[in-house]
């Protein structure tokens, strides 16, 4: 088994030179893309290719690293993942009261009716040994089903993840995109029993979605609501399909950006909320990241029976995108790591508190065991 790559990003980011090596879920392919310069691009139209890093707030421009170079590496790690993970001892609770208060802020926001759901997040910081790239392997060795990434540009920050969330896969005319909410705790033999508050939260972000793209796009399909293990936690998911038809990549993000998943309902007045409440900045959490307009050559055998052993030559344009959901940020020898919930009429803030805590242990099974 051969690890090159890891050689080559370690490389490149002694030389301070941005880079990004990422790998798909249920792929054994790790990708690694280059930028041969410190200069800082940014998505303007999204008719742009390269790797797109995106902010949470739409409002901020994306961040884009050329594909100055690329590499693909196939790897076969060993997967080391526990299904409950048992944590070192950590203390969260410096910001318990602050998280707890901030809820019961939101339901009264939700109680007088300027708000149906808002997402509220935190971050958790930790000291660790690590370096990031022993981190992005065990990341790559324990989420196998999650979109695994490590993510550097010089002038912005250091960035790991592994996130389960599609949030834009396009193939020529054709899109996918899904709705993902609603929480718990992996229990070995136990299917999840999902409770009113988690499918209520799920249908507003199916919802959302549907009501945001059936005037830009065709042929729009939805698929039934399935419960999706990740790690060790399950969520709810719903695929949305379809025809984008004359509708541009841009008007269809600038529709979805930020879902009620990450965000909440109605956005403009959630995200209003998350801006003046929170805190601090989330920054790239809850953005979201990926391929941006890749060509693909495919050959395909002709059907002429005069062209028996000749191929068609097509190329496909494919974007590939996912939310930028259990991910951390180095900062030196500190991980910041970040977490967050759906907060509804039905939250009860320590419960809301406790599904944070499992959130967290995505990241920090990889930052401190």
């Amino acid at each position: 088994m051969s690890l090159g790559f890891f050689h080559q990003i370690e490389e490149q980011f002694r030389k301070d030179l941005p880079f990004v090596a990422y790998r798909k879920p249920n792929e054994v392919e790790v990708k690694v893309i280059f930028q041969n310069d410190r200069e800082l691009n940014y998505v303007t139209d999204y008719s742009e290719s390269g790797f797109v890093f995106a902010p949470f707030d739409g409002e901020v421009p994306a961040v884009l690293i050329r594909k100055d170079q690329a590499i693909a590496e196939a790897i076969e790690l060993e997967p080391e993942y526990t299904e409950n993970p048992i944590l070192p001892s950590l203390n969260q609770d410096s910001d318990k009261d602050f998280y707890l208060k901030l809820i019961e802020k939101a339901i009264n926001s939700i109680d007088s009716g300027s708000l149906k759901k808002v997402v509220l997040s935190r971050g958790i910081e930790v000291e660790t040994s690590k370096t990031p790239f022993v981190m992005f392997r065990e990341l790559l060795n324990q989420y196998s089903k999650a979109f695994c990434y490590i993510w550097f540009h010089p002038k912005i920050g250091l960035w790991l993840g592994a996130t389960p969330e599609i949030f834009l896969e396009t193939k020529n005319n054709k899109f996918r995109t899904m709705s993902l909410a609603g929480t718990q705790l992996y229990k070995v033999g136990e299917a999840p029993i999902w409770k009113e508050k988690e499918l209520e939260e799920q249908e507003m972000v199916t919802q959302f979605i549907h009501s945001s793209l059936e005037d830009k796009v065709s042929s729009l399909e939805v698929s039934e609501a399935m419960s999706f293990k990740a790690g060790n936690l399950w969520h709810i998911k719903t695929s949305v399909s379809g025809n984008m038809n004359n509708s541009r990549l841009e008007e269809i993000i600038g529709a979805l950006h930020p879902t009620p998943a990450v965000c909440g309902l109605p956005k403009k007045s959630a995200l209003k909320f998350i801006l003046e409440n929170e805190n601090y900045e989330r920054q790239f959490y809850t953005g979201f990241l990926g391929e941006l307009n890749f060509k693909e050559d495919m050959s395909r055998p002709s059907t002429r029976r005069n062209q028996e052993n000749r191929a068609y030559r097509t190329i496909k344009n494919r974007t590939s995108l996912f939310v930028n959901l259990r991910c951390m940020q180095i900062l030196g020898n500190t991980v910041k790591v970040y977490v967050g919930g759906g907060i509804t009429s039905r939250s009860v803030p320590e419960k809301e508190w406790q599904e944070t805590k499992d959130k967290s242990s995505t990241m920090l099974n990889i930052v401190l065991k």
